[in-house]
C-alpha cells in the first residue's frame, strides 16, 4: 500500500508516472456542505502499481501532480469522469488532456449508456467488488488499510476495463465513435458556472414571461451566492420555495410572508431583503421574451404524418442497434427519433458525427421515402435498402 502525504514523495512519484502511456485516475470528495466540492483522496493506478495521494496532508503541495495533468504524452483514463474533471478544472483552471472515459467507451461497446463501474469490472473481469467502505466520510483522518485498499480498487480495476475496451474499440473500427463525447467531457467551458444560466435546471410546470423572468432573476442571485460563501444551493433556499417566490412575485415583507413554507427567519433577515430587492430588479429590467423559447419544455405534439414515420423510425434504430450490438439510447432517444420524423433537425444528436453515419443518415432517407425495410430469404436477416437520390 502506497500513501502519499508529503510533497517530496509526491514529486518522486509524479516522475515515475512521467513515463507512463497511460495512468487511471479516481477521487474522493464530499460536497453535502459546500458549493464546491472539497477533495478529500486522489488514488493513481499504473501498469505496475498504484497509489494514494492524500491532499488534506499537512503543508502537501499538489503543483506535481497537476503538472502531470497537464502532460500530454500521458493518457488519463477515469471511469464516470465529470466530477473528477470538474474538481481538477476548478483547483487548477484546466481540465486534464488526454482522457479516455470507460463510461463513454463502455456506452459503444454495448454496455449501455450508464454502466456503473462494478458493473463494468464484473463483466470484464468477473470479480465483484467489495462495496463495504462505499460510505467512508473521507475528510476523516487517519484512514484504515481497509479503505485505502477499497479506494484504490477503484483505479487497479480500471485497467483491464481500460485495455479490453480499447481493444474491442479497434477491433470494431469505434475509436471515432467515442472522441465527440470525450471531447465534450474535457471542454472547458462544460465547468465555467454561468449564474445566468442557473434557472434552466430547475424542474417547473408554467412558463408565463412574468413566471421565467422572476425565477431567472433569483435563481442567479442564489447560485452567485452560493459560490461567494461556498454553500449548497438547498442551504439558500430550496428550489420549491424558489419556484413559490418566483410564482407569487412579492412586493413587500408581508407578501414574502404569506409564501408557501418560507420560514420566518429568512423573511425577517438578510435574504428576506435581498430576496425582494431581486425581484425588484427584475420586474423594472426589460421583459425577455425569448424565455420562453429557452425554456425546457419538451415538444410533445406530434402530427398525424409523423406518428407512423416515429415507429418505422423505432424499428430502424432496433435493427440497426442489433445488428452492431449498440443499446440503442446510446445512440438516438424519443425526443431524437420525434424531432427527425416532425423535421426539427436542428442541434439533433442523432444527426451529428457517428450517429449521423450509423443511423441518422438512413432515418433522414426513410423520412425522404429513399429507404425500405425488407427481409433476405437466404441470408435470414433483416436488409435496409436505401436508394440514391435522383437529380
Amino acid at each position: 500500500m502506497r500513501l502519499i502525504d508529503n510533497t517530496p514523495a509526491l514529486k518522486e512519484f509524479c516522475e515515475e508516472l512521467s513515463h507512463e502511456a497511460f495512468i487511471t485516475l479516481d477521487t474522493e470528495f464530499v460536497r453535502e456542505k459546500t458549493y464546491y466540492p472539497k477533495l478529500c483522496l486522489i488514488q493513481v493506478g499504473y501498469k505496475n502499481g498504484a497509489a494514494v495521494i492524500d491532499p488534506l496532508a499537512p503543508h502537501i503541495d499538489l503543483k506535481p501532480f497537476f503538472k502531470l495533468l497537464k502532460d500530454e504524452n500521458i493518457l488519463k483514463v477515469v471511469h464516470s469522469g465529470h466530477q473528477d474533471i470538474e474538481i481538477f478544472y476548478n483547483l487548477t483552471g484546466q481540465t486534464p488532456k488526454p482522457v479516455f472515459d470507460t463510461q463513454i467507451a463502455a456506452s459503444v461497446c454495448g454496455f449501455g449508456r450508464c454502466v456503473s463501474y462494478d458493473a463494468l469490472v464484473y463483466a470484464v473481469t468477473k470479480i465483484e467488488l467489495d462495496k463495504s467502505s462505499r460510505l467512508t466520510d473521507w475528510t476523516l483522518r487517519p484512514l484504515d488499510q481497509k479503505q485505502l485498499e477499497y479506494a484504490l480498487r477503484d483505479v487497479t480495476f480500471l485497467i483491464p476495463c481500460y485495455e479490453y475496451l480499447v481493444k474491442y474499440l479497434n477491433e470494431h473500427n469505434r475509436e471515432s465513435w467515442i472522441n465527440e463525447e470525450t471531447a465534450e467531457l474535457i471542454d472547458e467551458r462544460c465547468y465555467q458556472i454561468d449564474p445566468e444560466c442557473a434557472w434552466q435546471r430547475i424542474k417547473h410546470s408554467a412558463h408565463s414571461t412574468h413566471f421565467l423572468s422572476a425565477l431567472k432573476a433569483l435563481a442567479s442571485w442564489r447560485e452567485k451566492r452560493a459560490m461567494k460563501y461556498d454553500v449548497p444551493r438547498r442551504s439558500i433556499l430550496k428550489d420549491e420555495i424558489l419556484l413559490a417566490i418566483a410564482s407569487t412575485n412579492p412586493k413587500t415583507t408581508q407578501d414574502l410572508k404569506s409564501v408557501r413554507n418560507i420560514r420566518g427567519d429568512i423573511v425577517e433577515g438578510k435574504l428576506g431583503n435581498e430576496i425582494l430587492e431581486v425581484l425588484e430588479q427584475a420586474r423594472h429590467a426589460p421583459m425577455m421574451h425569448d424565455l420562453k423559447k429557452i425554456d425546457r419544455e419538451r415538444k410533445v405534439h406530434i402530427p398525424g404524418n409523423a406518428a407512423a414515420l416515429m415507429e418505422v423510425l423505432r424499428l430502424l434504430l432496433k435493427i440497426k442497434c442489433d445488428q452492431e450490438g449498440v443499446v440503442q439510447s446510446v445512440v438516438a432517444d424519443e425526443q431524437d427519433i420525434r424531432d427527425i420524423a416532425c423535421g426539427n433537425d436542428a442541434d439533433n444528436p442523432a444527426l451529428k458525427g457517428w450517429r449521423y453515419e450509423f443511423f441518422g443518415k438512413q432515418a433522414l432517407a426513410f423520412r425522404k421515402g429513399l429507404a425500405s425495410i425488407s427481409y433476405d430469404t437466404q441470408t435470414k436477416s433483416i436488409v435496409i435498402n436505401v436508394k440514391e437520390k435522383k437529380k
